[in-house]
């Protein structure tokens, strides 16, 4: 049987955060107070001295595991292969940033690293050794439009099994498991004066895997109408794809479940009941408990219609605490 912690990614706490109304401390003893065992830590978004981790970070980080009880548990680096103005990052500058970012999250004491598939395939292989030395578990974060069936993905597989490190792998979204429209993208289309039943007849025709460029044609009557729809079609084709059954992803998560790392507990919006209202957590939280699955399940919060995002994390924690018990 599993044996699942639930955190949080501090990237769920950060519009308070880049608002100042809560300070990198105050983020994470809101995280403990919400109950969450460990956090993600956005590098980037919350280290000064990123990709570098400076002494005085690593004392900040520890004095606040003494006063609220809870570590960091997952490095979240960035692959920024767009970071110069001339030309992409080549494999190899990748692959010494990556290495970079291994050392970095070794010296707060993580022992997983999120990275994003930026990396090829072949880049993850050949930082194996290094995460290896450093004791850092490298997982690709698997995020929608990508899913554990796609051959993007499954690129990676080869790979993992080809190496037969143990310390490279998969870091799931649970986005890539919708099955429904994005609330916070549909509240928004509704509030720029689009129909319910414009947005319906968009939603079924992506069900029906009507391909982007036909779908704009059929509804170009009433794109024209309300220009805001446009983004609306676009987001359902893009990074907040929807399908009525995830079956088959479901059944992928299980075939790669012994490389994964970490689960990103993607969430748009989570109703007073402890619903997802586009994420069947319903189907996704027994796969993984019934699995020998022995990490954590981090709690990411897409922060995109102006929901709290203190209450909305907080609901996503007792979610999955909730989902975790009743799978048991």
């Amino acid at each position: 049987m599993a044996n699942v912690k639930t955190g949080i990614t501090l990237f769920s706490l950060g519009t308070p955060y880049l608002k100042g109304q809560l300070d990198l401390e105050g983020v994470i003893r809101t995280a403990a107070e919400m109950g969450a065992e460990g956090y993600e830590i956005v590098a980037s978004q919350m280290i000064p001295s990123y990709p570098y981790v400076t002494d005085e970070v690593v004392e900040f980080f520890r004095k606040c595991t003494e006063k609220y009880g809870i570590a960091p548990i997952c490095y979240s680096a960035q692959m920024d292969r767009g970071m110069l103005k001339d030309r992409d990052l080549t494999e190899d500058e990748m692959v010494a940033r990556a290495i970079t970012d291994i050392i970095s999250a070794n010296k707060l004491g993580c022992t997983v690293m999120r990275e994003q598939y930026l990396l090829s395939p072949n880049g993850l292989g050949r930082i194996a050794p290094y995460a290896e030395a450093y004791n850092v578990h490298v997982g690709i974060e698997i995020h929608n439009p990508e899913s554990p069936i796609t051959p993007a993905i499954l690129d990676y597989v080869k790979v993992i099994e080809e190496t037969g490190s143990k310390y490279i792998g998969f870091i799931p979204d649970f986005g890539c498991f919708a099955t429904k429209p994005n609330k916070p993208y549909w509240d928004r289309a509704l509030a720029a004066g689009a129909s319910v039943e414009v947005l319906e007849r968009m939603a079924q025709l992506r069900y029906d895997e009507v391909s982007q460029e036909e779908a704009t044609q059929i509804l170009m009557p009433e794109l024209q109408k309300c220009p805001a729809l446009f983004g609306t079609l676009s987001s359902m084709y893009g990074f907040v794809q929807f399908r009525k059954s995830r079956t088959a992803e479901l059944e992928g998560l299980k075939k790669i479940m012994p490389y994964c790392f970490e689960m990103h507990g993607k969430c748009h919006y989570v109703d007073e009941n402890l619903h997802e209202v586009s994420i069947p957590y319903e189907e996704i939280i027994p796969v993984i408990a019934n699995s020998d699955y022995n990490g954590y399940i981090v709690t990411e919060f897409e922060d995109e219609g102006g929901y709290d995002s203190i209450e909305q994390t907080t609901r996503h924690v007792a979610m999955v605490k909730k989902l975790l018990a009743e799978a048991k």
